[in-house]
């Protein structure tokens, strides 16, 4: 990166676009709260948050689903020729960088949501989560136990 002028050097877009791809790269990315896609603004976090958060899902949510994924294919494709061809200050990649993140981390919500993988993880987390729980008060009437706090 140039020093006088900020701009995003060859080696750093290149650095950057090669993160975009690498494996699980959307993992602990946070979904953009709002996004324009097709010059309309879209509540992205809202709308992946609610479908998530659905007991049942309908066909009327699978296609509205597959549209959301095909715009986001789109937002993502547009970001990365950006990244790719346009010139840009450092501050503009890193954002440009991060949306792209929270659009894939979007897509793959998304994708769960339709196969209906994401309840299962979430069922599975719950028993994980209580199992813990559960291990940890016995740890604690254990110590108290030991300690002479418990008689």
């Amino acid at each position: 990166m140039s020093v006088k002028d900020d701009t995003l050097s060859e080696w750093e877009r290149k650095q950057l676009l090669t993160a975009l791809h690498s494996r699980l790269f959307w993992v602990g990315e946070e979904i953009p709260y709002s996004i324009e896609i097709k010059d309309k603004k879209c509540n992205l976090h809202e709308r992946v948050w609610e479908l998530i958060n659905k007991d049942n899902i309908t066909d009327e949510d699978r296609k509205h689903i597959e549209e959301y994924i095909s715009y986001l294919r789109e937002k993502e494709q547009e970001d990365e020729t950006k990244l790719k061809t346009e010139k840009l200050t450092r501050k503009e990649a890193k954002a440009i960088f991060n949306e792209t993140g929270g659009i894939l981390r979007a897509i793959m919500d998304l994708r769960e949501v339709e196969d209906g993988t994401v309840k299962m993880k979430e069922k599975e987390f719950h028993n994980i989560f209580f199992k813990e729980r559960v291990a940890e008060a016995r740890r604690w009437l254990r110590f108290l136990q030991d300690s002479g706090g418990l008689t």
